[in-house]
């Protein structure tokens, strides 16, 4: 979590500072980053940098998160749009997040480099524990007449299976550099498995 001073910055500082560590981090890998580059290319102290955030890492998930929120506010249109339908719902997710032009080359390096702690801030778009409000919020309006669910807590354990078949088509697209299509045909082929379900 940044530190108040970077909460306290004048926008056009802030986002000068974001757009700086999203450029790296578009660049490189988390770990390959450089908080050197970071403040060359916002334009200031190195030490300035310490003032905003504990280390690279916390500049990092902070970009994460911000997108997932923006994402997540994305998911939950698309719900609404096909009526709480957790399938057709995740369909386009899944195209929006493949063809994502303005973080394509941060969402590569984050997905082609995964670990747990990144794996739960993309996860957390859509399922999380059922206390919390994020999924109070996203279980309101999925249309569970469509799952073999008993509860919320099993409706939980949906979202993780269709979340994780989700990550790992993106990460799979983002390694063979697929194309769009080939890509999009192979999740479907996934996702209308879970829908028709494994067993006969």
């Amino acid at each position: 979590m940044p530190k108040l001073t970077f909460f306290n910055l004048p926008e056009i500082k802030k986002q000068t500072l974001i757009n700086a560590a999203k450029q790296e981090f578009s660049r490189v890998p988390l770990f390959d980053a450089s908080i050197a580059n970071i403040v060359k290319a916002a334009g200031i102290p190195r030490g300035s940098f310490y003032q905003y955030f504990e280390d690279k890492e916390d500049a990092f998930f902070y970009l994460l998160n911000e997108h997932s929120k923006s994402k997540k506010q994305q998911f939950i249109f698309f719900l609404n749009k096909y009526d709480g339908d957790i399938f057709n719902t995740m369909a386009e997710f899944y195209q929006l997040m493949i063809k994502d032009e303005e973080d394509l080359n941060f969402l590569k390096n984050a997905f082609l480099n995964m670990t747990h702690k990144i794996e739960r801030s993309f996860e957390k778009m859509v399922s999380d524990n059922e206390s919390s409000g994020n999924f109070k919020e996203i279980s309101s309006i999925i249309d569970k007449e469509q799952l073999n669910i008993t509860n919320d807590g099993e409706l939980v354990h949906v979202l993780q299976i269709i979340m994780a078949v989700t990550l790992r088509n993106i990460v799979d697209n983002f390694a063979k550099d697929l194309p769009y299509e080939v890509a999009v045909k192979n999740y479907m082929i996934e996702i209308n498995l879970l829908k028709k379900g494994l067993s006969k």
